[in-house]
């Protein structure tokens, strides 16, 4: 995909500068001044899609990450964030979510966030043996170390708590 070129490409860095200082506001004020031939761009949809999740508006970033997902499917992010928003979107849940990264899994096997993101599906929906197997398959596919911190605070991975101390 071309890049974005200016003017447009400032009103990009601002909404990128907006969405680091936490102001998703004036984030989406920059954004929306970029030119419309760019709605689609995959680098303005991320934003978007940044800016929603920011605000909780979890039905418009899952339709953003939709689109992405349709636009870039090369691009293991889009998936995961597709699933993510859909799972905290109205009427979404974790069963969908979890039927999203495991499509995508086939596509990315080697992505650690899709591995690591089905351990806690699997986990939140009380199937602890493939939630185990996952969390195995994450550590061995990333940096086990920060998985494993991480993973101590993960709210969806309680259930796996005193097991993930030992791993």
């Amino acid at each position: 995909m071309k890049p974005i070129e200016p003017p447009d490409s400032h009103f990009v860095s601002a909404a990128i500068g907006w969405l680091e200082l936490g102001n998703a506001h004036e984030a989406a004020a920059e954004l929306a001044a970029v030119a419309p031939s760019l709605t689609q761009h995959p680098d303005v949809l991320r934003l978007w899609y940044q800016i929603h999740a920011q605000e909780n508006r979890w039905d418009l970033a899952s339709e953003t990450a939709y689109t992405l997902a349709r636009t870039t499917p090369e691009d293991p992010q889009a998936w995961t964030n597709l699933a993510y928003a859909t799972r905290r979107k109205p009427g979404g849940g974790i069963p969908p979510a979890k039927e999203i990264l495991a499509a995508a899994r086939q596509r990315f096997p080697s992505e650690v966030l899709i591995a690591y993101n089905l351990a806690c599906y699997e986990c939140q929906l009380g199937n602890l043996p493939q939630a185990r197997d996952l969390l195995r398959e994450a550590f061995k596919l990333g940096n086990a170390t920060e998985l494993k911190n991480m993973s101590l605070k993960d709210p969806d991975l309680e259930p796996l708590r005193p097991e993930i101390k030992l791993l």
